[in-house]
């Protein structure tokens, strides 16, 4: 076992590790899932290790790396709301898309979020928690397509290995028969869609909900209440959108 990649297997959330050794890192076989996978780990040690040793800090903080795993094992998974890369500013990245911690300031996109879940459920998004925990632990997969990032450096981690990494996990998703929504918010998000193929899976598309791009689509998009239509009619509980 390489140095450089060994220390991935204390991050990997148990209940996913079968899915992990055939897309990233197979903990019993104690290797990478191929080469690829290989050098996106070194790189990202490395990364970590320079953060560490005082350098450019990468985000989301290494223990909360597969932190959207861990919340939400692969047999729970109802919903995919997909995200691009982590936030880039100092304690608002904590491994789950469009989520920061309880008391750091809601971003601009999850503020819209919140408007349209008002407009859409009547939940006020007035003192609404920036901390999705409680939809991941509903089923809720809060992933990003890019798992980690530089601080003040949006995107600085694309093109690494992470969109292969996320592929995989989206293609093995939408294997499944288990009835699925998958949310696709942007244009990064929207190229995914030829990865789901499964007629049995719902695949809600829309602009994404940056204040740049909002007001061409995601307003008035309904996607908490198509979610929720959507599981009822195959006979599963619907989300609690509730922060």
């Amino acid at each position: 076992m390489n140095a450089s990649e060994h220390w991935i297997e204390a991050h990997i959330p148990a209940p996913w590790s079968k899915l992990f050794a055939a897309t990233l890192w197979d903990s019993a076989a104690h290797c990478p899932a191929d080469a690829g996978m290989q050098a996106l780990l070194a790189f990202v040690k490395e990364e970590y290790d320079a953060a560490e040793a005082g350098g450019t800090p990468i985000y989301p903080p290494r223990p909360q790396l597969f932190a959207a795993f861990a919340e939400t094992p692969p047999e729970q998974v109802r919903v995919v709301l997909l995200g691009q890369d982590p936030y880039h500013g100092e304690g608002q990245a904590q491994g789950l898309s469009f989520s920061v911690p309880q008391g750091v300031r809601t971003p601009p996109s999850l503020r819209n979020i919140f408007k349209e879940r008002e407009s859409d459920l009547g939940i006020p998004a007035e003192g609404a928690s920036p901390c999705l925990r409680p939809w991941a632990r509903q089923g809720v997969l809060l992933l990003n397509t890019t798992l980690t990032v530089r601080a003040a450096s949006a995107g600085s981690h694309r093109k690494r290995g992470w969109e292969i990494f996320t592929d995989r996990i989206l293609t093995h998703l939408d294997a499944s028969d288990a009835p699925m929504v998958f949310v696709l918010w942007g244009a990064d998000a929207r190229r995914k869609h030829v990865l789901l193929q499964n007629p049995r899976h719902l695949v809600l598309q829309s602009e994404h909900p940056s204040p740049l791009s909002a007001y061409r689509g995601f307003f008035g998009s309904a996607p908490f209440s198509k979610i929720n239509d959507y599981l009822k009619e195959h006979g599963l509980a619907p989300i609690d959108w509730a922060t």
